[in-house]
């Protein structure tokens, strides 16, 4: 790669190309593959290899691997597969005609096979990835099509499967000794501990979750709405009309939509997106219109929005909700007198809520809201947040949820009114999404900063939704299920559930995984 002549490059590197796949016992050809592979992300347009053949090559390179397991053991050919299907991905993410070369050199079948697992969860993450680019185009869409079935049943049984297989075979072994090398060596390059390399795992479960979502929606399968990944793959779909047709079929996923378009996630404006898209095609609006309705109109007022989203929004309000008249020409006396009236209810309010008169103050914070002016933003956002903390009192969860969004749709800056998202925080708990609940707990403690010390019912909130929302949280505890069964011979609990549960009461109360486990194997 480093020579000067481009006639002796050129020769050097077909022929480098050509002869890579016969090498027997060579130690440095992972090495020479992860190069290519960085080369290929650093410029995935460069001409240069696949005008060489290094589609072919990496063809001829999974072919082997799959063909020969003698080989694959040898040296560090166990990389091999990885690196090779990863290239291949990598040149045909975005040109249309590299993707043709590779399909020419016959790299789908090879493909296929390591999707069927013929090898591991690492090698069908980058698999997946270069199939679904293949997929992706007009001109090599028919090629995997000719896989359609087996393509389609093996993409969604990895989506259901992946995180539960990922963690049985990967992240549930607690011993370095006991996990495949060359998987922790791809997923940390040798750097970090176990901590670092759980972390990566979970990072790639989620990426071969998404990618494999990605591939089975091309024949109109959609699955498992929850994923981390999937939001990105979610606006992707909402731009097509086939799309948005799969996503406003499926009741799961609009919630999901709805759900994250009234937290304060990073993401919140991508969900409200996806939700716009589906309202303006006509196709899908009546389909998602009652289900989004509710969620959106506590939005309307959100001015982080462009132009466009808030008109939509404001459309939206028109339609299903009756608005008081408010006229802009309004002077200051009035607002003045307005707010006056305003505080006394308030107050009257804050008196019958320390009196546990609670249906009773809401009733005065309705008056309340219903009187104050739309230009009294700050006013009004007091108003919600106070009547949304008295619905949480009640049990009325969703209440509470839609008054605290308003809330903070009209704080400055939005999503930063600290009781606010506390209540918010404690309604998502009560409702089970734990993700929600999470971010709107850990936006409380940076917005109050209490100090450089998180407050006790804060900590324990955060505690235990991040417990909940850890992408193994569901496989951890299946496998514990499965183990908790006596041994039929001797009435007592199997030895490796025993341990099990000893390995993770100790990451939990904080003590290292590869504790030491001799006193629990002698008694």
């Amino acid at each position: 790669m480093e020579e000067k002549d481009p006639c002796v490059r050129k020769a050097w590197l077909e022929l480098s190309l050509s002869d890579m796949h016969m090498t027997r016992d060579d130690t440095e050809l992972a090495l020479t593959l992860s190069f290519i592979w960085r080369f290929a992300m650093a410029d995935p347009e460069n001409p240069e290899l696949p005008s060489l053949g290094v589609f072919e090559c990496m063809a001829k390179l999974l072919k082997k691997s799959l063909e020969d397991a003698e080989w694959v053991m040898t040296g560090q050919n166990a990389y091999v597969p990885y690196y090779a299907a990863h290239i291949i991905g990598s040149y045909t993410m975005k040109k249309p005609d590299f993707a043709v070369k590779a399909v020419e050199s016959g790299v789908i079948a090879p493909l296929v096979e390591l999707m069927r697992g013929k090898m591991s969860w690492v090698e069908q993450r980058v698999v997946v990835r270069a199939l679904g680019h293949l997929a992706s185009y007009e001109m090599t869409f028919e090629a995997v099509a000719a896989y359609e079935d087996e393509v389609m049943r093996l993409a969604m049984d990895i989506a259901t499967t992946c995180v539960h297989v990922v963690y049985a075979e990967f992240v549930s072994v607690q011993e370095r000794e006991g996990r495949v090398r060359y998987h922790c060596d791809l997923l940390t390059r040798g750097l970090g501990g176990l901590e670092m390399e759980d972390r990566k795992a979970e990072e790639w479960a989620s990426q071969l979750q998404c990618w494999s979502l990605h591939l089975s929606q091309m024949w109109g399968g959609l699955v498992n709405h929850t994923s981390p990944a999937s939001i990105g793959l979610i606006r992707i779909l909402c731009y097509s009309k086939q799309g948005r047709g799969h996503v406003s079929n499926s009741r799961e996923i609009i919630l999901s939509l709805c759900n994250l378009s009234r937290s304060s996630d990073d993401w919140q404006y991508m969900g409200i997106d996806c939700l716009l898209l589906l309202l303006k095609d006509q196709e899908t609006r009546y389909k998602v219109l009652e289900t989004s309705l509710l969620y959106l109109v506590d939005l309307v007022e959100l001015k982080a929005l462009n132009d466009k989203a808030q008109k939509a929004l404001k459309e939206i309000w028109r339609i299903k909700v009756e608005r008081r008249k408010y006229i802009e020409g309004d002077n200051q006396e009035k607002l003045a007198e307005a707010s006056v009236v305003v505080n006394l209810i308030k107050q009257q309010a804050n008196q019958l809520l320390c009196v546990g008169d609670i249906d009773g103050a809401i009733k005065c914070y309705n008056e309340a809201i219903g009187l104050c002016p739309l230009k009294l933003r700050r006013k009004r956002m007091s108003l919600y947040s106070d009547r949304g903390e008295c619905y949480l009192l009640i049990g009325d969860a969703d209440a509470a949820i839609s008054d605290c969004t308003r809330a903070l749709c009209l704080s400055e800056p939005v999503n930063s009114h600290g009781k606010s998202l506390w209540t918010r925080s404690r309604a998502y708990d009560i409702k089970g999404l734990s993700r929600e609940s999470l971010m709107d707990c850990i936006m409380f403690v940076n917005v109050r900063s209490f100090c450089g010390k998180i407050p006790y019912h804060a900590a324990q909130m955060i505690s235990k939704q991040i417990e909940s929302t850890w992408l193994f949280e569901e496989a951890r505890e299946t496998r514990l299920r499965k183990m908790m069964v006596k041994d039929k011979n001797h009435g007592i609990f199997n030895l490796l559930w025993v341990k099990e549960f000893y390995v993770q009461f100790l990451m939990l109360i904080g003590i290292k995984k590869n504790s030491d486990l001799s006193y629990i194997e002698k008694n």
